[in-house]
């Protein structure tokens, strides 16, 4: 079939429709209907999260990231299911899955969450992309699978059998033709594109920047239930290639489970995964960066303090102002002499002077590299000082603490 130049989804635009026609019988079904085939819904429910977890782990994990290799018959298998899921070929959907990823909250983003919640999540199949914006995946890779590109031409005929025909059958088996058709057909169809839509939106709105918050993928627990395990996206876009999406034990990704499952039987092989020491680099590079902002927010800069110098510090110390120097930085101590643990007679040796050594260690040894900051700000004022007005002030204004 070759490269592709153009938008991949205009070679089977006839099943589009389709698609977009079963969402809307989904979405309009009349509720006397659920309710009264509620017993025959319960039964073909279950249905949904194999056809749901079909679709992670062919479409997404397999062909958009090759994160894994599979044998003949399991990814013959998997192209028949995920048709199913009537979300378009193969290579429709892992070409734009590439591009989502490749331009992740961009304008060539195809459901870029920046241009709106509900836009990520449905909209993008409503709306006209601007051609201007036009991403471009290689899809060479998939283009040239003997089996992807038979699921691509045959993707029409091969969508309707998983997805209506077989469960009819299915329903048939015990009378209910019809019933199998709405509920393992049309309705699970339904609830897997929502389920899947929502690795689009939810999973780029709701949860923390584990691993980097440069772009708008997150880890919640809540979008991991929602999508069948695709909820740790901030590890999944930092980590694309690695066949897991989430690392802990405790986290809920059965594709990865069932992949690993796969590989002990032989039907599986060349399981990638990242290092975990580079993994571990960016959570940690990413909870520093987020130390780093908490502790921007606590302290504010010298600069916004006034500056008095050296005689005038004197003159307020002879009007009678309880006031001494620390690195640099005037402090008025007559509300804090009570209080101070070394008593007020050593506060009161400090008035009018330069304290800095008294506090910094020449009465108590304390370490003083943490002050250095505030040394350069005196080195650099010559003999001029930042004023504040208690020890109080000192601790919130002044990048340094109230206990001296």
């Amino acid at each position: 079939m070759g490269g592709r130049g153009s938008d991949p989804r205009s070679d089977c635009g006839s099943i589009h429709a389709l698609a977009d026609q079963n969402h809307h019988i989904g979405s309009h079904l009349p509720r006397h209907y659920w309710l009264r085939h509620y017993s025959r819904f319960v039964i073909a429910t279950p249905n949904d999260c194999p056809r749901g977890i079909d679709l992670s782990l062919g479409y997404h994990r397999l062909w958009a990231h090759r994160s894994y290799t599979a044998s003949r018959p399991l990814k013959i298998w998997l192209a028949a299911v995920g048709a199913g899921a009537m979300q378009h070929s193969i290579i429709n959907w892992s070409y734009d899955h590439r591009s989502h990823h490749r331009y992740t909250d961009t304008a060539k983003d195809p459901y870029s969450v920046r241009k709106g919640l509900l836009y990520a999540h449905i909209g993008w199949l409503i709306f006209k992309h601007d051609p201007e914006c036009q991403a471009h995946a290689d899809i060479s890779d998939l283009t040239n699978d003997p089996i992807v590109a038979w699921q691509h031409y045959y993707y029409s005929p091969i969508a309707i059998a998983m997805a209506y025909f077989l469960p009819c059958c299915i329903g048939g088996l015990w009378g209910d033709y019809l019933g199998g058709l709405i509920y393992a057909g049309v309705i699970r169809a339904f609830l897997v594109q929502q389920s899947t839509f929502c690795v689009n939106s939810v999973a780029h709105w709701l949860g923390d920047h584990t691993f980097d918050d440069l772009n708008s993928p997150r880890d919640h627990v809540i979008t991991a239930l929602i999508t069948l395990g695709e909820g740790y996206h901030n590890f999944h876009h930092e980590f694309p290639s690695d066949y897991r999406n989430a690392i802990a034990w405790h986290q809920y990704d059965p594709t990865k489970w069932i992949i690993w499952v796969w590989k002990e039987l032989g039907l599986a092989h060349n399981l990638k995964t990242f290092r975990q020491n580079e993994i571990e680099k960016g959570r940690l590079q990413q909870e520093q960066k987020s130390l780093d902002l908490r502790q921007t927010g606590l302290h504010s800069s010298l600069e916004y303090l006034p500056i008095m110098e050296w005689d005038d510090y004197q003159n307020e110390v002879v009007k009678g102002r309880p006031l001494l120097v620390v690195a640099g930085v005037i402090h008025d101590v007559g509300d804090f002499a009570e209080d101070h643990p070394g008593g007020k007679a050593l506060i009161n040796s400090g008035i009018g002077k330069d304290a800095t050594s008294m506090f910094h260690g020449g009465v108590y040894n304390r370490n003083v590299v943490r002050f250095h900051k505030a040394d350069r700000t005196l080195t650099k004022t010559h003999n001029r000082f930042k004023s504040c007005t208690s020890p109080y002030d000192y601790d919130t204004n002044c990048h340094s603490s109230r206990r001296l």
